[in-house]
C-alpha cells in the first residue's frame, strides 16, 4: 500500500481513483492509515466477500486456518458501474505485480474507454 501511495498521483492524472482493500480490523487499519499517511481510503472486506467475488482468495488456506481468507497481492481497476476492467493478482505473496506493468496497462484500458 505504501508503494501505491506513491504511484498514487499518476493514478489520479489517468482519472483513476486509488484505494486499498484488506481483512483487518477498522483500528489496524486506521492506525495504518494515520502512520503512512495515505491519501486514499483503505477499505474493510468482512468475510473476504470482495476476494472471493473477484477471484483473488489464496486457496492455500483451509477455512479454520488463521490466514483462510486471505487474497493474493493484487490491484483490481474496477469502472464505476462496478465492472471489474483488468485483474493483476499473483500467487503467493513475495511476488507483485509491477507497477510500472500496471501503470502501463490501466492507461491503455483508460483510452479506449
Amino acid at each position: 500500500m505504501v508503494q501505491l501511495a506513491r504511484w498514487q498521483e499518476r493514478f489520479d492524472q489517468l482519472g483513476v481513483n486509488v484505494a486499498g482493500m484488506t481483512y483487518d480490523g477498522i483500528s489496524g487499519l486506521a492506525s495504518f492509515h494515520a502512520q503512512q499517511q495515505l491519501a486514499f481510503p483503505l477499505l474493510r472486506d468482512v468475510g473476504a466477500k470482495h476476494v472471493n467475488a473477484l477471484g483473488v482468495r489464496n486457496q492455500d488456506y483451509s477455512a479454520g486456518h488463521q490466514a483462510y481468507g486471505i487474497p493474493h497481492p493484487g490491484i483490481l481497476l474496477i469502472a464505476p458501474d462496478g465492472m471489474l476492467l483488468a485483474k493483476f493478482a499473483e500467487p503467493g505473496f513475495k511476488e507483485r505485480p509491477s507497477f510500472e506493468h500496471v501503470y502501463e496497462e490501466v492507461e491503455k484500458i483508460v483510452q479506449l474507454r
